[in-house]
This record gives C-alpha cells, structure tokens and sequence, in this order.
C-alpha cells in the first residue's frame, strides 16, 4: 500500500482507540443535538429521515420506529418534535393514506451542516492523508464494523445473532 508511514499498532490498541472515537462521539451527539435543540433520540431520527432521502425516498413513521427501537407512540412523539423545532413534517404517503412518510424541512440538512460542517471538513482534512488504496481499507472496515455493530445491537435488544 502506497501511503505515509504509520505508527504500528496493536489490534488491542487500534480497539482501545476504537472505544475511544465511539465514546467521544455518543458525547458529541448528545451535545449536538442540545445545540439543535433536540434530544439525541430526535437527531438519530432526523438523521435516518435525511439518510432516505438522499437515497431518493421518504422514511414512513414505522420505518423509523423500527430503526430507532422505538413504539409507535414514541416516534409519534418524535415527529411531533421535530415538527414543532422545523426540522421535519409528515407527508401523506400517496400509495397509502393510512402510512405516514416524514420528510425533512427544506433547510433541515443546512441547519445541521452548520454543526456538523467544521467536523465534516477536518475529517476531509483527515482523510486526504491517506492513499486511495488506504481509503478503500478504511471504508471496508467502516463497513464490516457496521454490520458487527448491527449484530451486536440485535443481540442486545434480544434478537437474532445470526451471521456473527
């Protein structure tokens, strides 16, 4: 691999700093979301809401439930917040008027990006300092982690382990 010379480490160390990174960024979400003046389980959903469209589609009320671990009272509640803070309404799913689709505010990505821009922008930094082929490492473990990370949180809400 073409890239800058890195220090050695442990797989017991990289997994230490590992912890580390996860830490602080529980911590930083919860502070993130007072600043946006919602709580941390409104940010994730409203995160989930932006994450589906980007990919072209509107999350329902129940997909977001699902996502969230939440009963469908609670994201009740959470749509109802996120309505009244202007980050995001419901919408009439056209296929079914019974189904509730939630869609972000037109400024709700911009209001977010003025929090997280400066942290995007050194994770840029960041990145450029690796090799594409160190690149294509790291999103490959970015997305292994992912579906341990998956694994385990269906484990702990008591579902199925299967594929670990």
């Amino acid at each position: 691999m073409d890239g800058k010379p890195r220090a050695k480490a442990t797989p017991e160390q990289a997994h230490a700093r590992m912890d580390r990174l996860m830490a602080l960024g529980i911590v930083a979400q919860h502070d993130i979301a007072g600043r946006l003046g919602l709580n941390i389980t409104d940010l994730t959903c409203l995160g989930f809401v932006l994450e589906a469209q980007g990919a072209g589609t509107a999350a329902t009320a129940g997909e977001l439930a699902q996502r969230a671990n939440l009963t469908t009272g609670a994201i009740t509640g959470v749509i109802t917040r996120l309505e009244r803070a202007g980050y995001a309404r419901r919408q009439s799913d056209p296929a079914d008027r019974r189904r509730v689709r939630v869609v972000a505010d037109e400024t709700a990505a911009a209001r977010l990006f003025e929090v997280y821009g400066p942290n995007y922008q050194r994770f840029a930094a960041l990145f450029a300092d690796y090799s594409p082929d160190e690149i294509a490492v790291l999103s490959d473990w970015f997305t292994r982690a992912t579906e341990i990370m998956s694994t385990s949180l269906d484990e702990v809400r008591g579902g199925s382990a299967e594929g670990a």
